[in-house]
C-alpha cells in the first residue's frame, strides 16, 4: 500500500531567513498522529537564505543524516570539525551522550538540504562525526545506498535497522523495489516529477510504503531519497 504525502499539507514554517517543509511533526507544527514513521523521527526540507543559519545548539541522543540539495552548507561542532559541503554531499552525526554543532549559509546563494533525524537503537552512544562527497554518477538510474545499520556495508553506518538510498532518474527511466513483509519503506521525491506505482509525485512530495513491489518511473529527472526500515 502507498499512501501519498503532498507536500502542500505538510507542516510549514517561514521565517524570512528559513523556509522549511516538515514531513513529521517538529517545532511549532505539531500532530499527534504524524510525530514519526518507524525510526524516522525528522525530515525537514530546509530553504535557508544567504549569510543565515542554524547558530550552535545541542543535540542529544539522536542519528542526524543532512542531504545538501543545493547551496554551501557551513558545519561546525564542539569535536573541532569544521567543514563545508556542496550538493549532494552528505554528513552524519551520532549525537549520542550529547553534541552541539553550527549549520550556516556563509555563502552568496541560498542553501537547500534536507535534515534527518533517526531514532537511535539505544542510548548514550559515543558522539560521531563524518561527512561523504560521492561521485554524482553512483546516483545516476540506480539506486545507491549511502546508510545502512552498523552490520551492514554501506559507507554510512549508524545505530539503527534502517537502509537509506539515493538516485537521479533520466526521463522515463525506471527502477523497482521489493520492501519484504515486515518491513516498510518511505520515499521523498527532492526534484522533479515521478510515478510510483499508480501514485503520481510532484517535488517535494513522499510516499509511505508498506511490503511489496516497487516502480518508479521518471517523468521528467527525478532527484529521490528512499528508506527502507524495519515494521513499527
Amino acid at each position: 500500500m502507498i499512501k501519498k504525502i503532498d507536500h502542500s499539507k505538510m507542516g510549514r514554517s517561514e521565517l524570512g531567513w528559513l523556509n522549511s517543509w516538515f514531513h513529521f511533526s517538529f517545532a511549532e507544527y505539531y500532530n499527534p498522529d504524524n510525530m514519526q514513521y518507524g525510526a524516522l523521527r525528522v525530515i525537514n526540507d530546509d530553504l535557508i537564505q544567504a549569510h543565515t543559519g542554524f547558530d550552535t545548539h545541542p543535540h542529544k541522543n539522536m542519528e542526524i543524516i543532512t542531504y545538501v540539495v543545493d547551496g554551501e552548507l557551513t558545519h561546525g561542532d564542539s569535536m573541532d570539525n569544521k567543514r563545508t559541503l556542496t550538493r549532494g554531499d552528505i554528513q552524519y552525526m551520532s549525537a549520542g551522550t550529547g553534541i552541539y554543532h553550527s549549520e550556516l549559509n556563509e555563502s552568496d546563494e541560498r542553501l537547500r538540504l534536507l535534515q534527518i533525524w533517526i531514532l537511535p537503537d539505544a542510548a548514550e552512544y559515543i558522539p560521531q562525526y563524518g561527512d561523504y562527497t560521492f561521485p554524482w554518477i553512483n546516483r545516476l538510474n540506480q539506486w545507491f545506498q549511502i546508510v545502512s545499520s552498523e552490520d551492514g556495508t554501506a559507507p554510512i553506518r549508524i545505530h539503527q535497522d534502517i537502509n537509506i538510498f539515493v538516485t537521479q532518474l533520466i526521463q522515463n527511466q525506471s527502477l523497482e523495489y521489493e520492501i519484504l513483509p515486515g518491513r516498510q519503506a518511505y520515499l521523498v521525491l527532492i526534484e522533479g516529477r515521478a510515478q510510483l506505482n499508480e501514485v503520481t509525485l510532484e517535488k517535494r512530495d513522499a510516499a509511505e510504503i508498506s511490503a511489496g513491489k516497487l516502480t518508479i518511473q521518471a517523468q521528467s529527472e527525478a532527484h529521490i531519497i528512499f528508506f527502507e526500515m524495519k515494521e513499527r
